[in-house]
C-alpha cells in the first residue's frame, strides 16, 4: 500500500468520527420531542425496570439540562444499552442482533447477483449501443424500475407458492426445519440458516432455507438491477467517448482490453457509489420485501416496531441505519482511491 493511499484512508477514517457525532446529536434532538416518561424507555433494560420509571428518570438525569441528558444517553448507547423493545420483549440491541442475520443472509444472495448482473448488462448495452441487446436491456431496466416492489413480490408469491403448490414458500424455514434448527441437535454458529445448515452437515435444512430465500432474492434483484444497469450503461458510454479510449484503439489494442481496462475501470466510479448504497440499504432491511414474504429480518422488525410506536426500537434502528450508511460511504471512498489514484490527493 502506497503512502498516499494510506494517508488518504486515515483521513477518511478520522472524518467519520465527527459525522457519527453529528448523527448522534441529530437523533438525540428527536428524542427531546418526547416527555421524560417516554424518554425513560430508552434506558430500560428489563421488564422489571419498566415498573420504576421515576427511578429511571432520576438515575439518568432526564429532568436535568439537555447537555447532561446527552452525555448520559450517549454513554449508555456506547455501552450497548439502546432501551427495551416492547414488540419482542427484549433489549433493543439483542433484538437487532437477533433479526440482523436474516437480513444479512438475504443480502449475501441478492447483492452480488444485483451488482454482477447490473455491471455486466450495462457494459454489454453500452458496447453494443443501439443494437438488439441494448434495446432489450433498456426495456428490461425500465420495466424493472417502474414495477412496484410490493406488487412484484405478491405476484411471485401467488405464482410460485400459491399456483405451483408451495415450491418457493414464504418465511425463513418450514415448520419441520424450524423445529429442528431450534433443537439441541443443531448448533447455531452465525444465525444464517444456509451457512449454519452446511456447518452442521444438514443438507436438507440448507435446501429448505434456500427454497425460502429464492423469492425475496428474485424480487430484490429484479428491482435493484434495473437502476444499476442504467447507471453502468450511461457511465460506460461516457467513458468510451473519451480521448484516452480513442488513443488506445488507435494504438491497435484489442477491443476487450480497451473496454475492460481503459473504459471499464473509469466507468466504475458512479457504479461503486450506487453499489455501496445498495448493499447498505439491503442490510438496513428491505421493509416491503421482508414484510410480504414474512421474512423475519431487520425490516420486518422495524415495521412492527413503528406500527406499535415502539420508540426505543425505532431509534435503535435509526442509529444502526445511520452508522451503516456512514461506514458504506467510507468503504466507497477507499475503493475510489484504489481505482483512481488522483482521488488520493484530495
Amino acid at each position: 500500500m502506497s503512502s498516499d493511499l494510506r494517508s488518504y484512508i486515515v483521513r477518511r477514517i478520522i472524518m467519520v468520527i465527527p459525522v457519527l457525532l453529528g448523527v448522534s446529536i441529530l437523533i438525540f434532538s428527536v428524542v427531546q420531542l418526547f416527555s421524560p416518561v417516554e424518554r425513560a424507555s430508552l434506558f430500560i433494560r428489563s421488564e422489571r425496570e419498566a415498573s420504576n420509571v421515576a427511578g429511571i428518570i432520576r438515575k439518568y438525569g432526564l429532568d436535568q439540562p439537555i447537555h447532561i441528558q446527552y452525555v448520559n444517553w450517549l454513554s449508555e448507547v456506547l455501552r450497548g444499552n439502546l432501551g427495551w423493545s416492547k414488540v419482542v420483549s427484549r433489549p433493543v440491541l439483542e433484538a437487532l442482533l437477533t433479526f440482523l442475520p436474516a437480513t444479512v443472509e438475504l443480502t449475501i444472495y441478492a447483492a452480488p447477483l444485483t451488482i454482477i448482473l447490473g455491471i455486466y448488462l450495462g457494459k454489454k448495452a453500452a458496447v453494443h449501443k443501439d443494437k438488439a441487446i441494448d434495446h432489450l436491456t433498456r426495456t428490461l431496466a425500465i420495466v424493472g424500475w417502474s414495477m412496484p416492489t410490493f406488487w412484484l413480490a405478491i405476484m411471485l408469491l401467488a405464482i410460485f407458492y400459491g399456483y405451483t403448490g408451495g415450491i418457493f414458500p414464504p418465511d425463513r424455514l418450514s415448520v419441520e426445519a424450524a423445529v429442528y434448527v431450534q433443537s439441541p441437535q443443531f448448533t447455531r454458529y452465525t444465525g444464517i440458516n444456509t451457512i449454519d445448515a452446511l456447518l452442521n452437515g444438514q443438507l436438507w435444512v440448507f435446501v429448505d432455507a434456500l427454497r425460502h430465500i429464492v423469492l425475496p432474492t428474485l424480487t430484490l434483484v429484479t428491482v435493484q438491477v434495473a437502476l444499476l444497469m442504467r447507471v453502468m450503461r450511461s457511465s460506460m458510454l461516457e467513458a468510451l467517448g473519451q480521448g484516452y479510449v480513442l488513443a488506445a484503439r488507435a494504438k491497435g489494442l484489442d477491443e476487450r482490453t480497451v473496454v475492460d481496462k481503459h473504459a471499464g475501470r473509469n466507468a466504475m466510479i458512479p457504479v461503486i457509489t450506487l453499489s455501496g448504497l445498495l448493499v447498505a440499504s439491503m442490510l438496513n432491511g428491505v421493509v416491503i420485501t421482508e414484510t410480504v414474504f414474512n421474512y423475519k429480518g431487520v425490516g420486518w422488525w422495524f415495521v412492527r416496531a413503528a406500527s406499535q410506536l415502539d420508540i426505543p426500537s425505532v431509534l435503535g434502528f435509526s442509529m444502526f441505519a445511520a452508522v451503516l450508511f456512514v461506514m458504506a460511504n467510507l468503504i466507497v471512498d477507499i475503493l475510489y482511491a484504489y481505482i483512481d489514484p488522483r482521488i488520493r490527493l484530495t
